[in-house]
């Protein structure tokens, strides 16, 4: 279990991770509304050289692509709006697992029998007495 005490430790948490990221490689962000999915996956993306000014959360566009460094491409998804593994299929998502892709994906709960094997799987949960503080465990 990892401590977070502050938006800073969680950028370098991202960055840490995007120092060896692969192409191929796979995240998925678990924790409850607020606790800072897309806040590492944000970090993430700029660690990994993506440059757009604006990352909006794909809670609409289910799916955000983007070129980052290294002739990387970053796939920023998000599954709360979907019903279940039928739907996320139904977005070609599979393409995304493999090269030149790293794949972000919040709510993946929605379908995990879609997940691809070496899926690292990042849990985040709030600290009830501190309100900048999170918990995060990594399982691979």
């Amino acid at each position: 279990m990892i401590t977070i005490k502050n938006e800073e430790d969680m950028v370098k948490l991202a960055q840490g991770l995007a120092e060896k990221c692969q192409a191929g490689d796979c995240f998925a962000l678990h924790g409850d509304l607020g606790a800072g999915k897309s806040f590492l996956a944000r970090a993430m993306m700029r660690a990994l050289g993506v440059t757009d000014e604006a990352l909006p959360s794909p809670t609409f566009a289910i799916i955000q692509e983007y070129d980052a460094a290294n002739g990387l491409k970053v796939a920023h998804m998000d599954w709360y709006r979907l019903e279940d593994s039928f739907d996320v299929a139904n977005l070609g998502v599979d393409e995304f697992f493999t090269a030149p892709w790293v794949t972000l994906i919040e709510w993946s709960e929605r379908a995990p029998e879609l997940l691809p094997q070496h899926t690292v799987h990042i849990y985040i949960e709030l600290d009830d007495t501190d309100i900048n503080a999170r918990f995060v465990r990594i399982e691979k």
